[in-house]
């Protein structure tokens, strides 16, 4: 299933996201790059990590943007229209610390309970890493450089901007521990 669920994942977030929100259509177009070159770490899970990016923002799309909260609206448009894996859905519904701004949002309890997280920490981290070292634009990033972004953008005060100046140090711990796992590869 391989190649055919990376394909599948990018023709759906192309058709959800291109048109309505092109630069978060390159923004997940950077990030399932980034996750295609974490191949190495994952082998047999390297497929699912470069679909979850791929589709990690489709619950930005306006025709799926139910709750409003764009992990919980992904993973629910996933499981409910496509019938998804559940790794998958489970790697989109929480995916950069999304349980953190579920709480912000009141939707925590939602969360958890429809979409567990994957104990699989290293697979989860490296969702975090290749979507917070990824630009709005899709181009390469550090994480001090995207947090400080995303805050600019969205302010401070809002539900956004605490959420990732609360989640920062859980985002550069994640970026660490990739790193340190890409260091440890044999070249």
């Amino acid at each position: 299933m391989g190649g055919s669920m990376v394909d599948w994942a990018t023709r759906v977030a192309e058709a959800e996201l291109s048109a309505a929100l092109p630069r978060r259509w390159a923004h997940s177009l950077g990030v399932a790059g980034r996750a295609d070159d974490l191949g190495r770490i994952f082998r047999e899970d390297a497929s699912l990590l470069v679909a979850a990016a791929a589709l990690h923002d489709v619950g930005y799309a306006p025709r799926l943007a139910a709750t409003g909260f764009h992990p919980l609206d992904g993973a629910r448009f996933l499981r409910d229209e496509h019938g998804a894996d559940e790794r998958l859905v489970r790697l989109v519904a929480n995916h950069s610390f999304a349980l953190l701004e579920a709480e912000e949002r009141g939707l925590r309890e939602a969360l958890e309970t429809e979409f567990p997280l994957l104990e699989e920490s290293l697979l989860v981290d490296a969702l975090v890493y290749c979507d917070m070292t990824t630009t709005p634009d899709g181009n390469a990033t550090t994480a001090p450089e995207r947090v400080a972004e995303i805050v600019s953008r969205y302010g401070a005060d809002s539900v956004v901007g605490r959420f990732v100046r609360r989640a920062s140090p859980e985002i550069f711990a994640a970026v660490e521990r990739v790193d340190a796992a890409l260091a440890a590869q044999p070249r």
